[in-house]
């Protein structure tokens, strides 16, 4: 269906060129309910780690004239038909790359092992960090500290918490006042 390492290798320089680094590319059934496949493309830019609808606008124009124009060349990266999805990675983001490990230590995560670890599989704790040898530990609510192989994770994801959100920014703050107001002058009356 679709080569994601080959598509990764195409699309991070077009994230790069922006900008931007890439988060995850993933081939998924699309949210459309049509039956097709998503290429599901998340980015961040470094200095917000965030996107706003502008930068996914942009990301998304150069992925797509990037894989036209290796069509053109006749290399097909999707067989069959698809949506192109580019967004931000959101609050409580895929853990994907092995800076994400350490940039995320001190939050809960929840993470799921290609094989057991410690008699585990699935993990849910404080993220604890990752070494230089990319063993990655995490303080399980059940089973206590576990440390396991990086390349043993089949996936990860920040837990929504009160502390997450708390630590995470938003890009723009403008309006939230005026949004608050109206929503308390709408219970006054």
């Amino acid at each position: 269906m679709a080569d994601i390492a080959r598509l990764t290798e195409e699309i991070e320089p077009e994230a790069k060129a922006l900008g931007f680094e890439l988060v995850r590319v993933k081939m998924m059934p699309s949210e459309a309910g049509d039956g097709g496949m998503a290429l599901q493309i998340m980015a961040e830019d470094p200095a917000t780690g965030q996107l706003v609808i502008e930068q996914c606008a942009a990301l998304s124009r150069r992925v797509s004239d990037r894989i036209d124009a290796l069509e053109e060349q006749g290399e097909v990266l999707i067989s069959g038909a698809y949506h192109l999805e580019v967004s931000s990675p959101g609050i409580d983001r895929p853990l994907t790359r092995t800076k994400d490990f350490a940039d995320w230590s001190g939050h809960e995560a929840k993470i799921s092992l290609s094989e057991k670890v410690h008699g585990h599989r699935n993990l849910r704790g404080t993220l604890k960090g990752i070494d230089d040898d990319g063993l990655v530990t995490v303080d399980d609510n059940k089973a206590g500290e576990v440390s396991f192989p990086h390349n043993l994770i089949h996936a990860a994801k920040l837990v929504l918490t009160d502390e997450l959100i708390a630590a995470t920014k938003p890009l723009d703050t403008a309006g939230a006042e005026d949004i608050v107001e109206d929503e308390e002058e709408k219970a006054d009356d």
